[in-house]
Order: structure tokens, then C-alpha cells, then sequence
């Protein structure tokens, strides 16, 4: 079997998540190779679409590209929680199954009226806030959690998941819906189930450049299935998936490294498991965590510096005052002066980028 030593494996991860030094051109280059790039509302720092974006391709990216690149040009669509290249929505709508659970499914039908008035009034009317749909349920959404009774909230997002209705834009924060004849391609195709996975799988695993075969965060799209080359990385146990690509442009021995702070909703470092195995890098998202009980701060940032992991930025934008407060900087190793001084400019760099003064604390 293949064997990789653990710094070609890092290199690898690295290249394949755009985070070495040669920058992809737009945002829709980005997003394509990502596959995808997660929705989340937290602003410690910028939300994360924002902020994996300009990981990736520096001060050229604006808010402003993504609005035009889902609204205007098409080129990528919200679809659930997810940002995704509008060319693989027929992919996910065909493998729909895999991201929803049966009782959603018996929710669907016991609630069959209520699914025809939001597709009727959404035809007639659209786009729609969420606010502006009557809820008709016949039969209310149960649940422990904040999603209890929101009925409307749900079934839009379970029509969307199965291909019903589209998440058209935003309206301020809020997701406008319509139906997806204008908003999808005219021309859309929905393979196969079979199809569609192995493709999406491929695509995965070339976004990842090396992964397990399975993980245990089931539904978050971080392994690799069957797809590439079996190998193993010295010093760590069990076998790994690589893609044959990604290996390929690794055997060229031209790594380009560079500095990055990400999200902790990155890619690189969202399987935790697969970030210690290959970088030995720790890492927690403590902004749920009482202020006393956190070791590296409420959305402390990863930082990758070449091929490596090696500390945390912990550090909050004050929007008000127009500062980017720095709380600390935790070093996972005593770093060379090296690395400090370009976590130092990277840290400027972001600063520069949100229009704000670096105050550190």
C-alpha cells in the first residue's frame, strides 16, 4: 500500500483547501473546489462564508461578490446550510436521502396540504420570506430542540433539501424562497442516486486532498467513501483515502507555503479527529463554553502557518468602535520569530480587510 510521510500528507490537505500560496482567481473558483462552504450567522469575526472566502483569496473579496454571485450571476446557490456551486444542485437534490431522516420524510406526507399551499403560494408570489408564509400544518413539527413548532421554517427547508423549493437570495438576513424553476438552470438534470454520490465523493475527496474513509460526524460531507488511492501516513494508525490528482501535483515537490487564520468552521480543521491526526492540532469551539472555562477564547481562530497548525488567534471585532480587539495569541509550540511576525502581518492583513484598527489586549 501506498505510503505517504506526514509532511506530504499535510501538503496535500493544504493545496487542496486553496491555503497555500497560489490563490485561486474568484470566488467562484474557491467555492468550486470547497464544494462547499458553510452557513453560519456567528460575526465574532465576519460570518464564516466571509470569512473561509477571504482565507482563500485575500483583500480582493468583498460581501458583495457573493450577493452577486447567487443573485445575479448564478453561478453558486444557498441550499440548506451550505453555499454549493449551482452546477452540482442536481447532484445534491439526487442524493436528497442522505441528508434528511425518515421522519422528516412522514412529516412531509402527514402534511401534504400544507406542502401544496407553500409550493401554490410561492408560485404565485415569490420570493418570500419565511414571516410571509401562512402556516397551514396540519400536523405541527415536534422536536426538542429551537426547531419545535416552527412549522413554516421547517417545511421550507425540507422542500429545498428535496428539490420543491429554492432559497432565491437574502433579504437583509433573511432567506428569500421561490420555487426552483427560477431559480435553478432550466436545464437542470438529476442523476441517478448512484451517480450523483460517486461524483459527489469524488469531488469530496478532491477537496480534501486526503481523508478517512469514514468519520463519525455522519452528514457532514468530511470523508472520502471509496474514492481515490488507499494509503497510509507514517506514524499514524489505519488507512486513509487520497486523491490521485492531489497526490500527483504533491510528487511535483513545489509547495508554496503561506500564512492563514481561519474559521473554526474550515474545512482544513472541521473534523477535529483529522486535524490532530495529521497537523497534532487540538482544537475546541468554545464560544458555548462559560468564559472561565475556555483555554483558547469565544471563537478562537486556527492558525496554519506552511504546512502546519500552530496556535490560535483569539480575538473579536468591536464594529462600533472599528477595532479588532486581540486577546491573545496562543502558540501550540515556541515559535520561531518567523512565524510571529507573519501571524503578526496576517493578523494586519485581516484588520485591513474588515476596515478596522488592531487594539491589542
Amino acid at each position: 500500500m501506498l505510503t505517504l510521510d506526514l509532511a506530504r500528507a499535510r501538503q496535500i490537505a493544504v493545496r487542496a483547501q486553496l491555503l497555500d500560496a497560489g490563490r485561486p482567481e474568484s470566488l467562484f473558483a474557491t467555492v468550486d473546489q470547497l464544494t462547499l462552504v458553510q452557513i453560519d450567522p456567528t460575526a465574532a469575526i465576519a460570518p464564516n462564508v466571509d470569512l473561509v472566502s477571504w482565507s482563500r483569496l485575500g483583500d480582493g473579496y468583498e460581501h458583495s461578490d457573493l450577493r452577486f454571485a447567487v443573485e445575479e450571476e448564478r453561478s453558486l446557490v444557498e441550499h440548506s446550510s451550505f453555499i454549493r456551486p449551482m452546477d452540482d444542485i442536481g447532484l445534491v437534490l439526487a442524493t436528497a436521502r442522505d441528508r434528511m431522516h425518515a421522519t422528516s420524510y412522514e412529516w412531509l406526507e402527514a402534511n401534504a396540504g400544507f406542502r401544496a399551499d407553500v409550493i401554490g403560494l410561492l408560485a404565485a408570489e415569490g420570493p418570500l420570506t419565511a414571516a410571509e408564509v401562512p402556516d397551514t400544518s396540519q400536523v405541527p413539527w415536534q422536536s426538542s430542540g429551537w426547531t419545535n413548532d416552527k412549522n413554516v421554517d421547517r417545511m421550507l427547508e425540507m422542500l429545498c433539501r428535496v428539490g420543491d423549493v429554492a432559497i432565491s437570495g437574502r433579504r437583509g438576513k433573511l432567506r428569500t424562497w421561490d420555487v426552483p424553476e427560477r431559480v435553478y438552470p432550466a436545464d437542470l438534470e438529476i442523476p441517478s442516486y448512484d451517480e450523483a454520490k460517486a461524483i459527489l465523493d469524488e469531488r469530496r475527496l478532491a477537496s480534501l486532498g486526503i481523508a478517512r474513509r469514514t468519520t463519525k460526524l455522519q452528514g457532514e460531507e468530511v470523508a472520502a467513501a471509496h474514492r481515490g488511492e488507499p494509503c497510509v501516513v507514517d506514524g499514524i494508525d489505519g488507512e486513509w483515502r487520497v486523491d490521485p490528482d492531489a497526490l500527483a501535483a504533491a510528487d511535483d515537490d513545489d509547495f508554496a507555503p503561506r500564512t492563514a487564520l481561519l474559521s473554526p468552521y474550515d474545512r482544513l480543521v472541521y473534523d477535529r479527529e483529522r486535524a490532530l491526526d495529521l497537523f497534532d492540532f487540538e482544537y475546541v469551539l468554545e464560544m458555548y463554553k462559560p468564559a472561565a472555562k475556555r483555554r483558547w477564547g469565544y471563537f478562537a481562530l486556527p492558525i496554519l502557518h506552511g504546512d502546519r497548525l500552530v496556535g490560535k488567534l483569539d480575538a473579536k471585532v468591536d464594529r462600533k468602535a472599528r477595532v479588532l480587539n486581540v486577546f491573545a495569541i496562543h502558540e501550540d509550540f515556541p515559535w520561531d520569530p518567523d512565524i510571529g511576525d507573519a501571524v503578526e502581518a496576517e493578523i494586519d492583513a485581516l484588520a485591513g480587510w474588515l476596515g478596522v484598527e488592531v487594539v491589542r489586549r
